[in-house]
């Protein structure tokens, strides 16, 4: 079997910055893995998209979704393209995973907590009920890296919104507010968190090159699924 290609596929940005910050992810994962050949997809606001990808790419290949949780695009567009080929497999998303906790958790303590403060992990959000799910799983890892109180909140998509979470928080007493943000890159819901009210917000975890082994795991995984067949 050739070596197969690595799909990575993102949400996709009107951000300079945040179109930024993905390609140098994928870019960097492609050097971890020593050039596999590659592709950069998307499934919003940026072309090629990942049908047209899917079905151009010759050989296996492996989607690795460049997204921190699974929700409509994983379960729909992706599971589409993949589905079109038996060559062709999906990974699961970046999340969760210990070295994005470890990041969040890296990024609260460089804050310099004091003891009346407030963590919000706030997620970019979905409908589908997968998504919320695997948020609260980072949060319980989360939750062990730091002593202060912790909750979620989404800028779309599901309950509570983050500025919701963040008057709540401030509701029970909190002297200041923290955002952990849970998000890849700059971009739409970046901003959305950004403006939620909080004291403090840190940087998208994509900023952090740790995810781009973590991109690499994915795309190993998805190796494991590939029919040696074919």
């Amino acid at each position: 079997m050739q070596q197969p290609t690595l799909i990575c596929c993102s949400h996709g940005t009107d951000s300079p910055e945040g179109r930024a910050v993905i390609s140098k992810l994928v870019s960097d994962a492609v050097e971890l893995l020593d050039g596999v050949p590659h592709h950069e997809t998307y499934v919003d606001v940026q072309t090629p998209q990942i049908d047209e990808v899917v079905d151009a790419v010759e050989g296996p290949a492996v989607i690795v979704p460049i997204l921190l949780s699974p929700g409509f695009h994983t379960a729909v567009d992706i599971a589409r393209a993949a589905s079109a080929r038996d060559d062709v497999v999906a990974s699961g998303t970046l999340g969760p995973h210990l070295s994005l906790v470890d990041i969040l958790g890296d990024r609260v303590r460089e804050i310099g907590l004091r003891s009346d403060d407030h963590v919000v992990l706030a997620a970019a959000g979905s409908t589908r009920p997968e998504s919320a799910q695997r948020v609260e799983e980072v949060r319980e890892m989360l939750a062990t890296q730091f002593d202060a109180p912790l909750t979620v909140g989404y800028a779309y998509g599901a309950e509570p919104k983050v500025a919701d979470a963040v008057r709540a928080a401030r509701e029970g007493g909190a002297g200041r507010v923290i955002i952990a943000s849970y998000v890849l890159a700059p971009g739409h819901f970046a901003d959305m968190i950004a403006d939620s009210g909080a004291d403090i917000v840190t940087d998208p975890v994509g900023t952090d090159p740790r995810v781009v082994g973590v991109i690499a795991e994915r795309y190993r995984d998805g190796l494991d699924l590939l029919d040696p067949e074919i």
